[in-house]
C-alpha cells in the first residue's frame, strides 16, 4: 500500500485509462428549480448499463491519505472531544458534514443493525467523491451551496446513461451526471433516497440524505461490513475498480486513527501536483490537470481493472446491490468458512426456524413495542446457524413501522442462532397485525408474530374549577348572562382533550338529572340538562354552552365531573323577575 501513497485517484475507467475531462459548468444560480423535488419531473426510465458503478464513472481525483497518521497509536476512532482538537489538516472533517455521517451510522444501527456501518467508511467515500462536499462548502442544514455534478454519461470515456429524471437532479435532459457529495445517479437515487435530516425532503444534493442513502446502498444485500469480505464488496459496489478500493480502504483506515471538526468550508481539498488545483466536482467548470496518461488495454492497473472493456465498468446498485463484485485480486482472502464458495452457505446449512420468545407483543397506539419479535436458526442437527438472513415482514391494516418507515427489515443471525426484529413503532391505527419472519434465500416454514396496537388511555383531570367567580344569575324564561368556564389540571398541570360530563343534578346528595330548572339546548333547540360531548382546549380550558331558565325559580346545581376524578358543583340561581312599578294615579 505504501507504494500507492503518492498517486491520484481516478474514478470509473475501464481497462484504457481515460484522460482528463472537462467538468460542466453549471453553477448554482444555474440549478433547476426541481433540483431539490423528492421525485424527477421526468418520467423517462432508460436504465444504467449492468456494468455501471453508482456514479457512472465520474472523474473525481483525491490524494491518497499521508503517511503521518492523525494522532498516536491507539487514540480513539471517534471525534476528539471539543472544538479545539487538534491533527493533521487532512484529518479534519467540516462539522456538517461528519454530524451527517454520525447521524447515518446511527440511523442504520436501528434499521440495519447486522450491517455494523462505521460512520469512518462514509467519511472515507465523501473523501474520495467529492473531497467532503467540496470542503464543507454546505449551509446549516446540509445542502450543498452550489451543484456537485459529474461529467455527463454520454459514453465518452464514461458510462452511456440517457437521462432518467429530466433534469431534474442533475440540469442535464440528455444524459444523467452523478449528483451531489455522494455522487448518486439519478436512477439510482431513485431506489436509495433517504431523508437523512427529517425535513421532509429526500435531497442527493443534502449530505445528511446523501450519506444515509449511501449508508442503505453499503448495508444492502444482509452484508456485515465488520467481516472485511463484505466490506469491500460494498465498496466495489459502489465502483468497480481495484484502485478505488484501495483508495477507500486508505482513508478508512486513517479516519479509523483519528479525526478532529473542523468548520464547515475550510476542509483540505485535493492538490494537484502540477498546478496546485484539484479537481474537485463542484458547480463550476474544472478541468484537473496532470492526469494519468493512458493504461495500455489489458494492462489491469488502472481503476476498474479486469472488469471488462467498457467505460466506467462496475456494478449497478439498482440491480442486485446484494452481489456487487467479488473480492479484488491482491486483496488478502477473508478466512474461509460454511458461507464460501464450495460450501453450503449459511442459509442452506438453515433446517429449522422457530420463535425465540414469546409470539405476542402490544404496545400503545404511538408508542413503541416494548420487546421485538425474535427467531431461532437451527442446522438439521439442532445447533444454532449464524449469518443466515431473516426477513421480518409487516402485514395487516396497520401503519406500524421499523425505524426510517419501513414495513420489512432484514437481520442477519448472531453466533447463537437468534436474529430480533428492529424496534418496532406502533401506529395510531388500533387493533391486531402480523408480523412474519422467514429465512432468505430457504424454503422453511415462516414464523408469525401477533401484535396488537391498544387505544391511549383517555387523558385524565384529577381537580376541575372555575376560571371566575361571578355568580350565576338568572330571571325565570330568560338565560345566563355569565358564561361557565372551568380549567381542568392533573397533577397540578393543566390537561387537555379531557372529556368533561355536566348534568343538572337534583341536590347535592342526588346526582341523578334533573327535570326541572335551567337547561341547555341540543342541535333543534330543544332543553337538554345532560351533556356529555364536552372536551377541554390544549390549556386544559372548556367554555361551557349557554344555559337557559325554565319558569321554575330557586337554587339549582350544575355538576361537572372528568375522567380521573375531577368533580366541580356549581349553583345557577334564578329568580323571578322584579314587579313592575304601577301607573300613577290621576
Amino acid at each position: 500500500m505504501a507504494a500507492q501513497f503518492g498517486r491520484r485517484l481516478r474514478k470509473g475507467a475501464a481497462t484504457t485509462a481515460v484522460a482528463a475531462v472537462a467538468m460542466a459548468a453549471l453553477s448554482a444560480s444555474q440549478a433547476p428549480e426541481e433540483l431539490r423535488s423528492q421525485r424527477p419531473a421526468s418520467d423517462k426510465s432508460s436504465a444504467p448499463a449492468a456494468d455501471t458503478p453508482i456514479d457512472g464513472g465520474g472523474s473525481y481525483y483525491t490524494d491518497l491519505p499521508p503517511l503521518n497518521t492523525p494522532g498516536k497509536p491507539g487514540t480513539s476512532t471517534k471525534l476528539p472531544g471539543g472544538s479545539g482538537a487538534k491533527g493533521p489538516a487532512e484529518a479534519g472533517i467540516p462539522a456538517t458534514v461528519l454530524d451527517a455521517y454520525k447521524k447515518a451510522e446511527s440511523s442504520l444501527a436501528q434499521s440495519h443493525p447486522q450491517c455494523r456501518l462505521p460512520w469512518e467508511l462514509l467519511a472515507a467515500i465523501g473523501k474520495v467523491e467529492s473531497g467532503q462536499a467540496s470542503g464543507g462548502r454546505v449551509d446549516a442544514e446540509g445542502n450543498t451551496l452550489q451543484p456537485i455534478l459529474g461529467p455527463q454519461l454520454n459514453g465518452q470515456g464514461f458510462a452511456d446513461i440517457t437521462d432518467t429524471d429530466g433534469g431534474a437532479y442533475d440540469g442535464d435532459t440528455t444524459h444523467d451526471r452523478a449528483v451531489g457529495p455522494m455522487q448518486f445517479i439519478p436512477s439510482t437515487w431513485q431506489t436509495w433516497r433517504a431523508d437523512g435530516n427529517g425535513d421532509g425532503e429526500r435531497n442527493p444534493n443534502n449530505i445528511y440524505d446523501a450519506a444515509l442513502a449511501a449508508g442503505r446502498y453499503l448495508c444492502a444485500g444482509n452484508r456485515d461490513l465488520s467481516v472485511q469480505g463484505d466490506l469491500e464488496r460494498a465498496i466495489l459496489g459502489y465502483n468497480h475498480s481495484q484502485e478505488y478500493l484501495r483508495t477507500v480502504l486508505s482513508w478508512l483506515e486513517y479516519y479509523r486513527k483519528g479525526t478532529h471538526e473542523v468548520p464547515d468550508g475550510t476542509g483540505v481539498l485535493p492538490v494537484n501536483s502540477s498546478n496546485g488545483s484539484g479537481g474537485s466536482k463542484t458547480g463550476g467548470a474544472t478541468t484537473p490537470s496532470g492526469s494519468p496518461s493512458p493504461t495500455p488495454s489489458g494492462t489491469g492497473t488502472g481503476p476498474g481493472s479486469g472488469s471488462g472493456s467498457g467505460s466506467g465498468s462496475g456494478k449497478n446498485p439498482s440491480a442486485d446491490p446484494s452481489e456487487p463484485g467479488a473480492t479484488p485480486s491482491g486483496t488478502p482472502p477473508t478466512t474461509p468458512g460454511p458461507d464460501q464458495p464450495g460450501a453450503q452457505t449459511p442459509a442452506e446449512r438453515a433446517g429449522a426456524l422457530s420463535a425465540d420468545g414469546g409470539r405476542e407483543f402490544t404496545a400503545t397506539a404511538g408508542g413503541e413495542f416494548a420487546e421485538s419479535p425474535r427467531v431461532l436458526v437451527k442446522d438439521k442437527a439442532g445447533a444454532p446457524v449464524a449469518k443466515v438472513a431473516v426477513r421480518y415482514e409487516i402485514s395487516g391494516r396497520t401503519d406500524a413501522r421499523f425505524p426510517s418507515g419501513a414495513t420489512t427489515a432484514t437481520v442477519a443471525t448472531g453466533s447463537d442462532g437468534t436474529a430480533a426484529a428492529p424496534k418496532l413503532t406502533a401506529g395510531e391505527k388500533t387493533g391486531d397485525f402480523t408480523v412474519r419472519a422467514t429465512v432468505v434465500g430457504r424454503a422453511l416454514a415462516a414464523v408469525d408474530f401477533t401484535a396488537t396496537v391498544k387505544p391511549r388511555p383517555a387523558p385524565q383531570a384529577d381537580a376541575i374549577a372555575r376560571t371566575g367567580d361571578t355568580p350565576l344569575k338568572a330571571e325565570t324564561g330568560g338565560e345566563f348572562a355569565e358564561p361557565v368556564e372551568i380549567k381542568a389540571t392533573n397533577g397540578g398541570q393543566a390537561a387537555s382533550g379531557v372529556a368533561v360530563t355536566a348534568t343538572m343534578v337534583k341536590s347535592a346528595d342526588d346526582a341523578t338529572q334533573n327535570d326541572k330548572g335551567p337547561y341547555f339546548k341540543d342541535a333543534s333547540g330543544n332543553p337538554i340538562r345532560t351533556l356529555g360531548t364536552l372536551e377541554t382546549g390544549a390549556d386544559g380550558t372548556l367554555k361551557l354552552p349557554k344555559i337557559y331558565a325554565d319558569g321554575q325559580a330557586g337554587t339549582f346545581l350544575l355538576r361537572l365531573t372528568t375522567a380521573g376524578g375531577g368533580t366541580l358543583t356549581i349553583e345557577l340561581t334564578v329568580t323571578d323577575p322584579a314587579p313592575q312599578p304601577s301607573p300613577s294615579a290621576t
